[in-house]
């Protein structure tokens, strides 16, 4: 009767062990992509989607959760806040605390093409003030993305005065850390990272950007412009 209950506990204990285990490198979750894999195409095909999102990203996940064991407060704390404190984590957090963050809100920027919808009255307006026109922005954005040397990101943030501005990171970086030498709250990515356009692109990155345009989701956009600007 002793053995069978030091067993069960035993067991219990190791059930238990494992539930926690599991919550811990669940902490940090892909989600699914917010629509079929194939349906950015032409833009982006099917196959590119599918590595960058089931694996590349799915990586970025991964990796950040053993970087829980190390540092217990990220268990803790919202993807945004880790960004803001980014300076106090090793390489390995930032780099896919912020591959993480960036993929997870790239994902949501695009839409199937179409769908999209428009910029709204009051990001038009912002947009007008700080470049001059939608035309205007999209020549800047586009040049911070095809000068970005290496891997990285292109940005639509907003900074501190409510202002837009365009920027680009090297890396994982992005304008929500503390380290990032332009600080601000992104409302739109562009990943420039080659796994994201090689397969259709090749080396041509400023075709990609350019084609990239009409997945932009504009829904979402002025959903992060309205929250940004609050």
């Amino acid at each position: 009767m002793i053995i069978k209950t030091a067993k069960s506990l035993l067991v219990a204990s190791l059930i238990a062990f494992g539930a926690v285990a599991t919550v811990s490198a669940a902490t940090f979750n892909l989600a699914p992509l917010p629509y079929a894999a194939d349906a950015l195409a032409p833009v982006i095909d099917k196959e590119t989607m599918q590595i960058h999102h089931g694996r590349h990203h799915q990586a970025y996940v991964n990796n950040l959760n053993a970087q829980v064991e190390t540092f217990p407060e990220l268990a803790t704390l919202p993807l945004e806040a880790i960004m803001s404190r980014m300076s106090r984590y090793n390489s390995a957090v930032r780099n896919n605390g912020g591959g993480h963050y960036n993929h997870q809100l790239f994902w949501q920027i695009m839409a199937p093409p179409g769908q999209g919808g428009q910029p709204s009255v009051e990001l038009h307006g912002a947009i007008k003030r700080d470049f001059g026109s939608l035309e205007a922005l999209q020549t800047a954005f586009n040049q911070e993305a095809a000068t970005r040397f290496g891997s990285g990101w292109a940005w639509l943030i907003v900074d501190k005065n409510n202002k837009l501005a365009v920027t680009s990171t090297a890396n994982q970086d992005n304008p929500l850390m503390d380290v990032a030498d332009v600080q601000g709250t992104p409302i739109l990515a562009l990943d420039v990272w080659e796994h994201a356009y090689y397969l259709q692109y090749q080396n041509k990155r400023g075709d990609y950007a350019t084609a990239w345009w009409k997945l932009v989701n504009w829904h979402k956009v002025n959903e992060l412009y309205g929250a940004a600007t609050k």
